[in-house]
């Protein structure tokens, strides 16, 4: 779909339900599934940070979505993993859009001000690094080369849309994690890497509410 199009059918989500936790169920590994059933009993005091999905159009007007692979950093749980531009809430952010806005400035270099945020999504609890995360989807009208935040971001994964929406390309994969080892884990195979946990459970609602109105 070219991005003129996907920009005029896409703030008609603004108005639907979000699809929330049934959305992150679906690609949720069974090893999580009670923890987020049970969200009660996370602690009392958790880590804050929001994260942005990033629609845009390429060299071609088609519509993209982006991904990041973090660096890999020893003490980092999420090092190395495929994930939205985002992070941690810090003192100066009013309000969590604002953390994922300033935190898709610094890791990718886009200015909030070209940022349409189209919408609040769901927050998830990510249970190994104590995290809440807030994500939103935002629209970014240019084609403007990335800069890539080169401490935290290895590489770009530019996913197409139709990739993103294809239903093949969800899929149940054996992973070694930080709670099990050989588990099946359900995810999505996105510019050749397997996207799961709360990276594809966030994908999960994100397609969901797309399904509604492309």
């Amino acid at each position: 779909m070219n991005f003129d199009d996907f920009s005029i059918r896409i703030p008609k989500i603004k108005n639907l339900p979000l699809p929330g936790e049934a959305s992150h169920l679906k690609m949720a590994p069974q090893f999580r599934l009670e923890e987020l059933q049970n969200a009660r009993k996370k602690p009392q005091i958790t880590k804050k940070a929001a994260v942005m999905a990033l629609f845009y159009p390429d060299e071609a007007n088609l519509t993209r979505l982006l991904l990041i692979l973090r660096k890999s950093h020893p003490k980092d749980v999420h090092s190395n993993q495929i994930g939205f531009p985002g992070g941690q809430v810090e003192a100066q952010d009013i309000d969590m859009m604002e953390t994922a806005l300033r935190e898709t400035y610094e890791e990718v270099g886009v200015d909030p001000r070209n940022i349409e945020v189209v919408k609040s999504l769901t927050e998830i609890y990510i249970p190994p690094s104590n995290f809440d995360v807030h994500p939103f989807i935002g629209l970014y009208n240019r084609t403007e080369p990335f800069l890539l935040q080169e401490t935290e971001v290895e590489e770009l994964v530019e996913v197409s849309l139709p990739d993103f929406m294809d239903d093949a390309n969800i899929f149940t994969e054996e992973l070694t994690t930080s709670y099990a080892t050989n588990v099946p884990v359900p995810a999505f195979k996105l510019n050749g890497y397997t996207v799961w946990g709360a990276t594809g459970m966030m994908l999960s609602e994100i397609k969901s509410l797309l399904q509604q109105v492309l």
